[in-house]
């Protein structure tokens, strides 16, 4: 018997620094998402999550995207596509407008919501999200939706998502050249809290640390809404650095010791357990690592010290970022892990005992066809670009124009608006 069918297909592509992979997924009439095929592939023209080579990177990105259609049986014209590098950041932007004291109707919030249009100040950059993060009434915060309440002013912090314009563009035209249509490009903290984190979790107040192999992004969400974020130029691909340069070894080594024996917690056996630099078959090949023995073998112990002093570095720049964005003490709460990065052994109780923070590793959803491969931290931000786009937020830039006379908030009285939020949900 024929399943519900499939009414409506998205198709995403992350195009990340390790590797680039595509994604079509179904809505079924139930409203159910299903996985109709995705694939990935070695990223090319990409460091740091920026375009280097146009040409190279919209090969890939063709590649992967046609492999992801041979394994769905069916083609898409237009993707959704991530963003983790081009320098992220956001803030919050407040606006109010004169109610009377009357009852709030839909028109007064679309009015209210087409106003703060006005009220984005990119300087410079491109925006990438404005979305209503929530409502006040009369200076209260939290009200999700205030329709059908009565007030004497409505207002809205709208959570603004910035990137540097160039590389943006670049991320698009590579698309674009490899024949497809864009339809949005999404910031990657956004698109892998849809995978991998729960709507409780994000009203409790929770950090999303996404580790990616060139690029750390950390967002910080709470009461339902994204308050910030914050990108770090390094990721699991510094500590593959490490290893190649700490033995004197190919980094094709470096990566397989890194996944294969890696891990950020030692243990009592380490000193004694002995490691093959080669892989299987790979015997006899290369120059000896630094301080191996006879086999080319180094220690568990000598791996595990480069691999933790590498994520030493790491989990202080996340407490750097955590602590600008007000995740700290009382305020602070549960931190998800997720990216290729969060796959290393041992590194949830590591980033735990780091930050002293509860830690858990972020996975994408049991979606049904989603490959065992592709049910991992490291392909969070991917599945996380298609339940984004069928979830379709509000974005206020599409919301239809309306008049109506507003208040901004500026200086010290934004600064104490977002105070106040934050105190209040952390």
């Amino acid at each position: 018997m024929a399943g519900p069918r499939i009414t409506r297909a998205y198709g995403a592509v992350n195009i990340g620094s390790f590797r680039i992979s595509a994604m079509i997924m179904g809505q079924d009439e139930n409203g159910a998402m299903v996985v109709l095929g995705s694939s990935h592939r070695k990223s090319e023209g990409v460091k740091r999550g920026y375009v280097t080579e146009m040409r190279a990177a919209s090969l890939a990105i063709r590649q992967a995207l046609e492999k992801a259609e041979a394994s769905a049986g069916t083609s898409v014209s237009s993707v959704w596509i991530g963003c983790a590098g081009a320098g992220l950041s956001s803030h919050i932007a407040s606006v109010e407008i004169a109610i009377g004291g009357r009852r709030i109707e839909e028109d007064d919030i679309e009015h209210l919501l087409y106003a703060a249009r006005d009220h984005i100040q990119p300087d410079g950059r491109m925006v990438l999200h404005a979305q209503p993060a929530h409502y006040t009434l009369d200076g209260a915060h939290g009200v999700a939706n205030p329709a059908g309440l009565h007030a004497e002013a409505l207002g809205v912090d709208i959570h603004v998502t910035v990137a540097e314009g160039a590389p943006v563009r670049n991320l698009i035209e590579a698309v674009q050249t490899a024949h497809l249509d864009v339809e949005a490009v999404v910031a990657s903290p956004l698109a892998s809290a849809s995978a991998c984190v729960t709507p409780e979790e994000r009203e409790l107040g929770v950090a999303l640390i996404e580790i990616g192999a060139q690029v750390t992004n950390i967002s910080v969400h709470s009461a339902g809404m994204l308050l910030g974020l914050k990108s770090i130029p390094i990721g699991s691909n510094d500590i593959t650095d490490a290893l190649a340069s700490s033995f004197g070894i190919r980094r094709s080594q470096a990566e397989r010791l890194k996944c294969v024996s890696g891990s950020a917690m030692a243990s009592p056996t380490d000193h004694s357990e002995m490691i093959p630099v080669n892989a299987p078959g790979e015997e006899g090949e290369g120059p000896l690592a630094r301080g191996a023995d006879e086999h080319n073998r180094i220690s568990r112990a000598e791996l595990v010290a480069v691999v933790t002093d590498r994520l030493a570095h790491l989990t202080g720049e996340m407490h750097r970022a955590l602590k600008d964005m007000g995740f700290t003490g009382s305020r602070g709460g549960q931190v998800v892990l997720a990216g290729g990065g969060a796959e290393l052994h041992g590194i949830a109780e590591f980033v735990q005992a780091a930050l002293g923070r509860p830690v858990r590793i972020g996975k994408p959803p049991r979606l049904q066809g989603l490959p065992e491969a592709h049910a991992t931290p490291g392909f969070a931000s991917l599945v996380g670009l298609c339940l984004y786009a069928a979830d379709d937020p509000v974005d206020i830039r599409s919301v239809d124009p309306g008049y109506q006379p507003t208040r901004r908030y500026s200086g010290f009285g934004l600064v104490n608006r977002v105070f106040q939020a934050v105190r209040e949900y952390f």
